[in-house]
């Protein structure tokens, strides 16, 4: 049987309406359904054998299973016309066959949308709100073509043209070539996002070597997205050369920071000069590293402020890293006792009050020397070392200035400098 076109698909179905063949129909588009939400369910119970799974799965894999039911549905679908077909009129699978089709690709959009971007915060309620307009467009799309109104709007999109420039577009063309161009920029993002996620997971390569070959590959794949789709339109590749030439005359000019921020933060990456979690100094910014972006870097100090650091200035600058070769962090405690105080006595006491505290290393252990001679007394220092794991040296600091001041009161040594201060 010849396919049906939107013309006769509503006459062919209002038809069907009076013909006693009309519950074999109905049977068959929900035997289709049955089945195709069966094959999904046995598909994933083949992730799992005796209680255990033998795939790690997640929830892009669980999501993934609300487009896997419906696509096995519309091909079950599909092989349904012509067998039913034969036999008897099928205008109402017909019918069902477009609604299946938009209600599969509406889910299949949304499972590659919620793979590449976050659901949370702002962008997430955009997301949200955007799937509901292409939801709102898709079934309007549907309704026009099942009423065999479809072939008139394309008709009129068709013979209305805009001027671009010294040609004139039809509107037609103009939403084929944003349509190619998002569909295409889906595919590449949600290819990126895939294959980020599998590089983050390989341990054997450094993290930043994973991050560099990751943001490449997402780079690579949006360009080939982009002169993929302006080829689909028929746009000739020969007419960018004009533009590249500009762009580089503009990034010459223009954007020599941005760039040379850009090329500095994949160094910084290749050499691993720095990788999150370092404690670094750099000008009059100190923290810890949080972030490693193609752009900057995030440093977050002891008190919680983040700084945005370019990576040009991380290239370009000294840059001090505490834990560079060494993970673990050097702090030191000072204080001032009298003059009178038996610095050989005190100083053992010093080192094991100090190394009884859990954020303190006992190898190297902790050390006490005289600093220098105060006009108020014996200037003392406590040296130590914190484990990476301390995320607030600052905190370290002040746990032993607290033990070192419960001991002299224990030990009744006089400081003659906090008296004074009193």
């Amino acid at each position: 049987m010849n396919l049906t076109t939107p013309h006769t698909m509503l006459p062919d179905l209002l038809a069907d309406l009076s013909d006693p063949g009309l519950l074999l129909q109905m049977l068959a588009v929900v035997a289709c359904l049955g089945a195709g939400w069966l094959l999904s369910r046995l598909m994933a119970s083949m992730l799992v054998v005796n209680g255990e799974r033998l795939v790690a799965r997640h929830a892009s894999v669980d999501s993934f299973l609300h487009v896997l039911s419906p696509l096995l549905s519309l091909m079950l679908l599909v092989i349904a016309i012509p067998v039913v077909g034969r036999w008897q009129h099928v205008g109402l699978i017909r019918v069902a066959l477009p609604i299946l089709t938009s209600y599969v690709l509406i889910r299949l959009v949304f499972f590659l949308l919620r793979r590449i971007f976050a659901m949370d915060g702002n962008a997430g309620n955009f997301l949200r709100a955007s799937e509901k307009i292409f939801s709102l467009i898709v079934w309007i799309s549907v309704a026009l073509y099942i009423t065999g109104m479809w072939p008139a709007i394309t008709q009129f999109l068709e013979h209305t043209t805009l001027p671009i420039g010294r040609h004139q577009e039809s509107l037609l063309v103009i939403m084929q070539a944003v349509l190619s161009v998002v569909v295409t920029l889906i595919l590449a993002l949600w290819a990126a996002t895939t294959l980020e996620q599998r590089l983050m997971k390989m341990d054997s390569i450094h993290l930043s070597l994973r991050a560099v070959l990751a943001r490449t590959a997402k780079a690579i794949l949006i360009l080939v997205a982009v002169l993929v789709s302006l080829s689909l339109v028929g746009l000739d590749l020969t007419v960018l050369s004009v533009f590249g030439g500009a762009l580089g005359v503009g990034i010459g000019l223009g954007l020599q920071k941005l760039v040379s921020s850009y090329v500095s933060g994949f160094v910084i990456l290749l050499e691993r000069s720095l990788t999150i979690g370092d404690m670094v100094t750099v000008d009059k910014f100190s923290g810890r590293v949080q972030q490693i972006k193609t752009r900057y870097t995030i440093l977050r100090s002891a008190d919680g402020t983040e700084s945005v650091i370019p990576n040009e200035m991380l290239v370009s600058s000294p840059v001090q890293n505490l834990s560079l070769t060494d993970r673990n962090l050097y702090l030191s405690a000072r204080i001032t006792v009298s003059f009178e105080t038996d610095i050989a006595w005190l100083f053992p006491k010093l080192e094991q009050a100090v190394a009884l505290l859990p954020c303190v290393l006992a190898n190297p252990a902790p050390s006490a020397f005289l600093s220098c001679f105060g006009a108020n007394g014996l200037e003392l220092e406590v040296r130590f070392w914190v484990s990476d794991s301390e995320k607030d040296g600052a905190l370290s600091v002040s746990e032993v200035n607290r033990a070192i001041w419960r001991l002299l009161q224990e030990l009744n040594v006089e400081t003659p400098y906090l008296q004074k201060k009193l």
